[in-house]
C-alpha cells in the first residue's frame, strides 16, 4: 500500500509538472505572438507617457487597449465565422455566446473582490483583469481563423475530463481556489461568485466542442489563475 501511495504521489507530482509546463508554454507562446501587436505597443507607449502617469491616466491607457482588443476580437470572429461550414459555425457561435455571457458575469465578481481593497494599485489590477480575457479571446479567435483558412484537420474532440489526467488535475486546482475565494468573500458577494462560475462552466462546455484536450486544459488553467488571483486579492470587510 505504501508503495502504491508513493507511486500515486509521484504521478500527481508529474501531472502537476506537466500541467504547469503546458500552461506556461501556451501562455508564453501567446505572449510572444502578441508582443509586437500594435494594440499592446500602443498601450505600453501610453503607460510610459509622463502625462499619463496618474492612476486616471493609466486606467485610460488600459481602457483604450481593451476597446482595441474588443475590436480585434470582433474582426477575428467575423473572419473565423466566414470560413466555417454551417454545422461547425453553429458550435463556434455557441462558444462565443457563452464566452460573452461568462465575461459579463465576471464583471460583478471583479467589482465585489476589488471593493474589499483600497488603493490605486488595485484599480489598475482590476482594469488588467478586465483587459486580459478580451485580449486572450481575440488571440484565440485569430489562431482559430488562421487554422480554418489553412485547411488543417479539425481538433479531436476531448475525452471526458475524468479520463484525462491533466484535465482532472486542473479541475481539482480550480475547485480548490473556488472554495478558497468563496470562503474569503463577504457573504453578500458569494452568490455573485456562484453565478460567475456557472456562466464560466457553460462556456467551458461549449468550448469543449470546438477545441482539443490541450485547449480545454488551457481554458481551465486560465480559470485557475483567475480564481487564484482573486482569492489572493480579496480582503475581508465584514459581512
Amino acid at each position: 500500500m505504501r508503495r502504491l501511495q508513493r507511486i500515486g504521489g509521484a504521478w500527481l507530482l508529474a501531472a502537476a509538472a506537466l500541467l504547469t509546463t503546458a500552461s506556461t508554454l501556451a501562455i508564453s507562446a501567446r505572449a510572444e505572438v502578441a508582443a509586437a501587436d500594435p494594440i499592446d505597443a500602443a498601450m505600453r507607449t501610453c503607460l510610459a507617457r509622463s502625462d499619463m502617469s496618474s492612476t486616471t491616466g493609466q486606467l485610460q491607457c488600459m481602457e483604450t487597449a481593451r476597446f482595441g482588443w474588443q475590436a480585434a476580437m470582433n474582426t477575428a470572429w467575423q473572419q473565423l465565422a466566414a470560413k466555417l461550414p454551417p454545422a461547425r459555425r453553429k458550435l463556434w457561435e455557441e462558444s462565443q455566446t457563452r464566452w460573452q455571457a461568462s465575461r459579463d458575469a465576471q464583471a460583478p465578481l471583479l467589482d465585489a473582490v476589488f471593493a474589499t481593497k483600497q488603493g490605486a494599485m488595485y484599480q489598475t489590477a482590476e482594469a488588467d483583469m478586465q483587459l486580459q480575457p478580451v485580449r486572450d479571446r481575440a488571440l484565440a479567435l485569430r489562431s482559430a481563423a488562421a487554422d480554418a483558412g489553412s485547411g488543417g484537420t479539425l481538433p479531436v474532440r476531448p475525452r471526458p475530463c475524468s479520463a484525462d489526467a491533466m484535465c482532472e488535475h486542473a479541475t481539482f486546482d480550480m475547485n480548490r481556489y473556488y472554495r478558497r475565494l468563496q470562503t474569503k468573500l463577504p457573504a453578500r458577494a458569494r452568490a455573485i461568485l456562484t453565478r460567475a462560475q456557472r456562466a464560466w462552466s457553460a462556456y467551458l462546455e461549449a468550448a469543449t466542442a470546438v477545441t482539443d484536450e490541450r485547449g480545454r486544459v488551457d481554458i481551465i488553467g486560465a480559470r485557475v489563475a483567475t480564481l487564484k488571483r482573486l482569492s489572493d486579492t480579496v480582503g475581508s470587510d465584514g459581512d
